[in-house]
């Protein structure tokens, strides 16, 4: 059975997730707080976690940091926060989608959905990779060259990371924008430009001539390995 946790601080919201999450054939854990989610995720190992982000005691975004500095698993954010500052901010420190409240359980159901297919396929997927005389740590979200760390970003590791899972393979820019910005991103095909010259910058020999992160010309990015 696929564990939830569940992190609000409303006690309707919380309530409602959690018949209908029971419903679909959850087992759900829930949790207040910022400090009470950190302590389920640890203990409970859940499968995946629906976040607020205004929690009594921590912002939201920290308990994604906290949770991000052991745990892969799939972090969807739910929010009335609407502003993009804070979107960006939730994304960037490592939440896997953002459904902005009021929302509807049909759609919030299908993105849950999405997350734990997502998270299934990365635990599945070959958990270290080399890329010439870096190593990739998939499982353990950490890449090494020789007894060195090669720090990412949670951004820079988003795109690595779904890069690695499909490697071989073409992964569409739009595909790329929404899992890792969500898919109200998935036009701003700039952002890709950026991200990946930086982390050409950080993994590749020579960043001018990609051995590994390669570009396909106005279709999306393949890593070969």
């Amino acid at each position: 059975m696929t564990r939830v946790l569940v992190v609000d601080d409303d006690p309707a919201i919380a309530r409602a997730l959690r018949i209908n999450l029971t419903a679909q054939g959850y087992d759900v854990v829930s949790a207040a707080d910022g400090a009470s989610a950190l302590r389920a995720a640890a203990d409970r190992h859940p499968d995946v976690v629906v976040l607020d982000l205004g929690l009594p005691d921590l912002d939201g975004a920290d308990v994604i940091a906290g949770i991000r500095g052991w745990s892969p698993v799939p972090i969807l954010v739910l929010s009335a926060r609407t502003d993009s500052g804070e979107k960006v901010a939730a994304l960037d420190a490592g939440a896997d989608d953002y459904v902005t409240k009021p929302f509807g359980m049909d759609e919030l159901l299908a993105r849950l959905r999405a997350a734990v297919r997502r998270g299934a396929a990365a635990a599945a997927a070959e958990p270290v990779l080399t890329l010439g005389d870096l190593t990739v740590d998939l499982q353990a979200k950490r890449v090494r060259r020789g007894s060195e760390t090669v720090h990412l970003t949670p951004t820079e590791w988003g795109i690595l990371e779904m890069l690695a899972e499909h490697r071989g393979k073409l992964v569409g820019q739009r595909e790329l924008l929404r899992r890792v910005w969500g898919p109200q991103y998935e036009d701003n095909r700039h952002y890709l430009r950026v991200y990946l010259a930086q982390l050409r910058r950080k993994l590749e020999p020579d960043p001018t001539h990609p051995r590994f992160l390669r570009t396909e010309a106005g279709m999306g990015y393949r890593l070969d390995v």
